[in-house]
């Protein structure tokens, strides 16, 4: 119980921080992203108000009268040779007439990508047929419309390889991945270490609280056996007074419920420290369910109530209903669910005990054997929704005011029994409807004894 908390809060230190760091990390890759996108923008415009300041624009060389008062760039003065600049800082600059028509370029190929004005800056994939896939690349490119007055002389366009902003973006990625990894793995180790420092005291408290349960209920067998055995010895005597004998059997009923109040606490006690002396041994489960049934019989006539076992034939002759467990465990258990059943179903109405081989599904699939499955159904009065979840609580009782016996239970009926069937590796479910009655199924692995296979 303590591990599963400690583990519990150790994931949830981790999921927080997880969180916490996907939001940092997220914002912090955007934040960076930006930045670089943000840059390499502002480089390719400054290089386009360089080339733009040093244009050389002279009149037309052989102007009609239409275009006496027009200009032209001189493409071979504005634009000197400077490949190697330009291979250098990874810019490539390509000069287009008024029309679109490309008239110079630092790029080996044309890039065939309609003209038009782009101050704020656009990444343009460049796909080459010609080219193998993996050599296809994309470019961040700003786009400026030169112009003197109304007449625009060209457009100047000025390209950056985009890997210049994916290559460090990549490298950043891995970063915090490798970062948030080693981050995640400290935090819960250390939410490992800190859970278990926040969950001691409470373990030492609970530890403190099983050993007291344990030895209280230990020393009151004694005492509680002793009142009993002199109450029933009182009881005896032939000239007791009437009204002396009913106080009598009163006393001897109460202390007989309260024994059965100490056995349970001592049950459960040991069973939390783990100090359960099991008996394992090949348990014949038909069998132990016709002693059940027997030693019930007596009191469901008593109270006019139909009890019966029902064995379903095994379809397989080498297979049979044995189970390795405690004998007496197992006694206790369905000696439980048969009493639970005869105290709350009123008069005339049935019980019935049916033992199988359980048909394989979810539930069962994961155990190796075969599982057998035993059934406790009554026509009693049923269970409230709201209560079925918290029926296998210690000391819970399911609305007291429908409890129809005086010898109500102490509530601890029902823990004890998922305590054993957990205790042999099994299940149990509890299905019930108010007014309708109460199914409880209990899943056991079966056991195949060496003589079976003779």
């Amino acid at each position: 119980m303590f591990q599963a908390t400690r583990r519990r809060l150790a994931i949830w230190y981790t999921a927080v921080t997880a969180v916490l760091l996907l939001v940092f990390a997220t914002g912090f890759y955007f934040y960076v992203r930006t930045t670089l996108i943000d840059r390499i923008d502002d480089t390719l415009n400054h290089v386009v108000e360089v080339i733009e300041r040093t244009l050389v624009i002279e009149p037309l060389s052989f102007p009609t009268i239409k275009d006496k008062n027009k200009w032209q760039v001189n493409i071979q003065a504005s634009f000197p040779d400077s490949t190697d600049a330009v291979e250098d800082d990874h810019i490539d600059l390509e000069w287009f007439s008024p029309t679109g028509e490309l008239l110079w370029s630092t790029l080996l190929e044309p890039l065939n990508i309609p003209i038009h004005a782009n101050r704020t800056g656009e990444t343009v994939w460049i796909i080459n047929n010609k080219l193998q896939s993996d050599q296809n690349y994309s470019l961040r490119q700003v786009t400026q419309r030169v112009q003197i007055g109304r007449q625009v002389l060209g457009y100047l366009r000025v390209s950056h390889p985009w890997f210049e902003v994916t290559k460090p973006i990549r490298q950043l990625i891995l970063d915090l991945i490798l970062g948030a990894s080693l981050t995640l793995i400290c935090v819960a180790a250390i939410g490992w270490l800190l859970s278990g420092l926040a969950m001691k005291p409470v373990r030492e408290s609970y530890q403190r609280l099983k050993q007291f349960t344990a030895d209280a209920s230990h020393e009151l067998r004694n005492p509680i056996a002793t009142i009993q055995t002199n109450v029933q010895v009182a009881l005896a005597e032939p000239d007791i007074e009437p009204q002396q004998h009913q106080q009598l059997q009163v006393i001897e009923r109460l202390t007989r419920r309260l024994g059965r109040l100490v056995e349970d606490l001592l049950f459960l006690a040991r069973q939390d420290s783990g100090i359960v002396q099991q008996q394992w041994i090949e348990v014949p489960l038909d069998a132990l369910l016709m002693e059940v049934i027997e030693e019930q019989q007596a009191i469901a006539t008593t109270q006019n109530l139909s009890l019966s076992l029902e064995i379903v034939d095994l379809p397989n002759a080498e297979e049979n209903f044995t189970l390795l467990g405690d004998w007496d465990q197992l006694a206790r258990l369905f000696t439980n669910l048969v009493s639970n059943a005869v105290q709350y179903t009123p008069s005339g109405g049935q019980i019935q005990v049916e033992l199988q081989l359980a048909a394989k599904n979810k539930r069962n699939s994961a155990m190796l054997n075969p599982a057998l499955q035993i059934k406790v159904t009554d026509t009693g009065i049923g269970i409230s929704a709201e209560a079925l979840p918290h029926l296998f609580d210690r000391f819970y009782r399911a609305d007291p005011a429908r409890t129809h016996r005086s010898a109500a239970g102490s509530g601890l009926g029902l823990a004890i029994a998922k305590a054993i069937v957990e205790n042999h590796r099994g299940q149990i479910r509890i299905d019930s409807q108010v007014d309708r009655g109460t199914a409880v199924t209990v899943t056991l692995p079966a056991h195949k004894s060496e003589a079976s296979h003779l």
